[in-house]
């Protein structure tokens, strides 16, 4: 039997625990079987997938706990970089085929079903209308422990107001070793305890909340390949590990990676911000409303191009609130020439990737919010690049 179990600083001591350890009777109604999602190709886009756990205004921080004023912070630092945060939603219909999404995005996930996730978290996730997902495991749904769990209505509030999507967390959230003991009761009875904690935990939810379940983090990231035809039989078609790294649309369904962000150390939260991935590029180019150089889907053969954008014909524009970011720069600082109202920037180091992705954003003098983001791509002859240059 080959087991897996992926680790995020020390796993040990980072999910030490399950906040309810009792055992409760299997229900083995699996659900109509279902096959596993072929992989589609790699389109370019890139996700990052963030999972959280406690929060808590005033209480030190620890690897599980983090203050809410720091996740206040972070998610306005998601907000500033332009990049978007993605609901299960279209995460799920981009990993079949079924949409697109933007070349960056965020996910957010919290586990276990914490009552400061409600009290906490979702005020602010409210404030900034990003959607998230909670995976619950079953012990933990309307518990009566004191108050860390949340109760049946909080989780309903929060699923109504349109931002919170359910997903599975197992029945029991079992250790490692819980999971290891029941393999080595022979494979008989490590079915009938993986088809207890993936399926009754789905089927739980789903008469509890009248949603439809389709994914699954695992208790720990600890996994076995045995559970694998066991979700797919189930209907899970996406499985999250805490096992770092960005989403890809090609990415194995039962081992989805996922940054588990911690309370004492900013690290998997700063290098889930950093997308090294290739913007999407199309050999057709887009039709933008105003002029831009490079042109969209032009070939240019300097590592160090001027770009720029023509806004001359934007009625009412404030010169001051342009904001451009190009693709390994970020925000950049643009010169405008106030007579032309073009608006560029020089790359101060070489372009490295063969495709470049800018956006330029601007908000009117008579309106408070920004106009909707203008992107566009251009493609760098390699070859004809590093000759001349």
């Amino acid at each position: 039997m080959t087991h897996s179990a992926f680790a995020l600083l020390t796993l040990g001591t980072l999910f030490p625990f399950s906040p309810l350890a009792a055992q409760e009777s299997p229900n083995n109604a699996p659900a109509p079987a279902a096959k596993a999602p072929v992989p589609l190709e790699d389109d370019g886009s890139r996700v990052s997938v963030l999972g959280y756990h406690v929060f808590h205004a005033t209480q030190k921080p620890s690897q599980m706990r983090i203050r809410t004023s720091k996740f206040r912070e972070q998610m306005q630092a998601i907000k500033n970089s332009n990049i978007p945060v993605i609901s299960m939603e279209q995460f799920l219909g981009w990993r079949r085929g079924e949409q697109e999404i933007p070349p960056k995005s965020f996910l957010i996930t919290m586990d276990d079903g914490w009552k400061s996730v409600y009290t906490e978290a979702y005020p602010v996730l409210k404030e900034f209308q990003m959607p998230f997902t909670i995976f619950l495991y079953k012990k933990y749904v309307g518990s009566n422990r004191g108050s860390r769990a949340m109760s049946l209505k909080m989780i309903n509030e929060m699923v109504d107001s349109g931002l919170c999507t359910i997903g599975s967390h197992s029945v029991s959230h079992p250790f490692p070793s819980d999971v290891k003991k029941a393999a080595k009761n022979g494979p008989a009875a490590y079915d009938e305890f993986l088809q207890m904690e993936l399926g009754d935990s789905k089927s739980f939810l789903e008469e509890t909340f009248k949603k439809s379940v389709t994914t699954y983090a695992y208790p720990g990231g600890y996994h076995t390949d045995e559970m694998f035809p066991i979700a797919d039989s189930l209907g899970y078609d996406n499985l999250f590990t805490v096992l770092p790294g960005k989403v890809r649309r090609d990415s194995a369904s039962h081992t989805l990676p996922r940054y588990i962000v911690l309370g004492n150390h900013d690290g998997p939260f700063n290098t889930a911000m950093v997308f090294r991935n290739s913007p999407r590029f199309s050999s057709a180019p887009v039709t933008l409303p105003h002029p831009t150089k490079p042109e969209s889907g032009a070939i240019v053969s300097s590592r160090l191009p001027t770009i720029s954008v023509d806004l001359s014909n934007v009625i009412d524009l404030d010169p001051e609130s342009v904001v451009m970011r190009v693709a390994g720069f970020d925000k950049v600082p643009v010169v405008v020439n106030p007579n032309t109202k073009v608006f560029e920037w020089t790359v101060t180091r070489p372009l490295r990737q063969p495709m470049c992705e800018v956006t330029a954003q601007w908000r009117l003098l008579s309106k408070e919010k920004y106009e909707p983001v203008m992107r566009w791509s251009f493609r760098l002859d390699r070859e004809s690049a590093y000759q001349a240059n």
